[in-house]
């Protein structure tokens, strides 16, 4: 490493050929040594919050059955929606990730986990560990930059069309499963002829299917089982997956598009080292500080630097792996972007409203060591 320690910066300028390599090896023997302790603490770990989500989902739809009762509709509807939450955070996104095959249990593995969302298991996994984790933050490569609607960053040409997503904004984090779940066909892809419309079709089919069973249990099934109870049960259900849809989308906003995270160009792709991949993924993501509870309910993407590093790790470990991340940045003049959820959620409202208008445009950051 260089001698004088630059003031934190971020882009990578400053930093030597021989800086990015030793950044690269020491995230590799970090990532070892994790790999290396991983036993049955950690099984237990996720088998335990498995246990508390679906005991959290039998007490509320339980509650929700005699939910003509206003406390038991309130009891009911808190449950369910934590319930749904830690499913779809640290359990179902960090399952599907692969951070729990070392485990070998085929119940919680990244093959056979389908989890309680409008999006298909297979077809999240390509868009979501194949795609935004292999480009993260590329502009042009990333679809995630805005999910194919959103104008996040300045490096975004504009258009008229983003005048109005601060509305289109708040729709999706209501509506985010659903959302999701359409922006994984990529049907701008089939427009541009990129993809065949029979490819989109056919997952467009798949969606509706997961879709469709995901609309009978929460919105048919459920509430039809509450009896007299039907019409509070259906709005109980519809309040918990809209709660889960907010604070999802809160969540990954706050990962990935306030102040602070920046995008690159295609450029840097071209013969990237493991040590630049660590890199990018450093400057591209943004952490939220919090506590234990805090850190499970985001499914520890409140750690999205180090999830971002080291995506299949199990996600209880990243609060471990965090202090001696941000040392590595100290120590190198790398941003560690990290603050308060309510700091980073108003940073996140005020680059989409900002650049709901149009602005100058900044060239994407590609600087690499000479």
């Amino acid at each position: 490493m260089s001698a004088t320690v630059p003031e934190a910066v971020g882009t990578t300028g400053h930093l030597s050929e021989v800086d990015i390599k030793e950044i690269g090896r020491e995230l590799d023997r970090l990532r070892d040594e994790i790999t290396a302790s991983l036993d049955d603490a950690d099984a237990r770990y996720i088998r335990r919050v498995i246990a508390v989500q679906r005991g959290l989902e039998v007490g509320g739809r339980a509650l929700l059955a005699v939910s003509i009762l206003p406390p038991a509709w309130l009891a009911g509807t808190t449950a369910l929606a934590i319930s749904k939450i830690l499913e779809n955070m640290e359990i179902g996104h960090n399952v599907l990730h692969g951070q729990w095959d070392w485990m070998r249990d085929p119940e919680i593995h990244s093959t056979t986990w389908e989890w309680d969302s409008a999006s298909p298991a297979e077809a999240w996994k390509h868009s979501h560990n194949f795609v935004h984790h292999t480009y993260t933050n590329v502009l042009g490569k990333d679809r995630d930059i805005g999910y194919a609607a959103l104008r996040v960053s300045p490096e975004q040409p504009w258009h008229p069309v983003y005048l109005a997503q601060p509305v289109y904004n708040a729709l999706l984090a209501a509506f985010f499963e659903w959302g999701i779940a359409i922006y994984d066909v990529e049907l701008e892809r089939a427009w541009r002829g990129e993809k065949s419309w029979a490819e989109a079709l056919t997952q467009l089919r798949g969606v509706a299917r997961k879709a469709a069973r995901q609309v009978v249990k929460d919105y048919v099934a459920f509430p039809l089982l509450a009896g007299p109870s039907f019409l509070p049960a259906l709005l109980g259900n519809v309040t918990a997956n809209t709660a889960r849809n907010v604070w999802a989308h809160t969540v990954i906003f706050c990962g990935h598009f306030p102040d602070g995270a920046e995008v690159f160009g295609e450029d840097r792709l071209d013969g990237e080292s493991r040590g630049e991949w660590y890199v990018r993924q450093l400057l591209g993501s943004a952490n939220i500080t919090g506590g234990p509870l805090l850190h499970l309910m985001t499914g520890n993407l409140s750690h999205q630097i180090e999830h971002h590093l080291f995506p299949d790790l199990p996600s209880n470990r990243y609060a471990q792996i965090a202090p001696k991340v941000r040392d590595l940045c100290a120590r190198y003049g790398l941003r560690y972007n990290t603050g308060s959820l309510l700091r980073q959620t108003a940073t996140v409202w005020k680059n989409v409203f900002r650049l709901a208008l149009p602005g100058p445009k900044r060239g994407p950051a590609s600087d690499r060591p000479s």
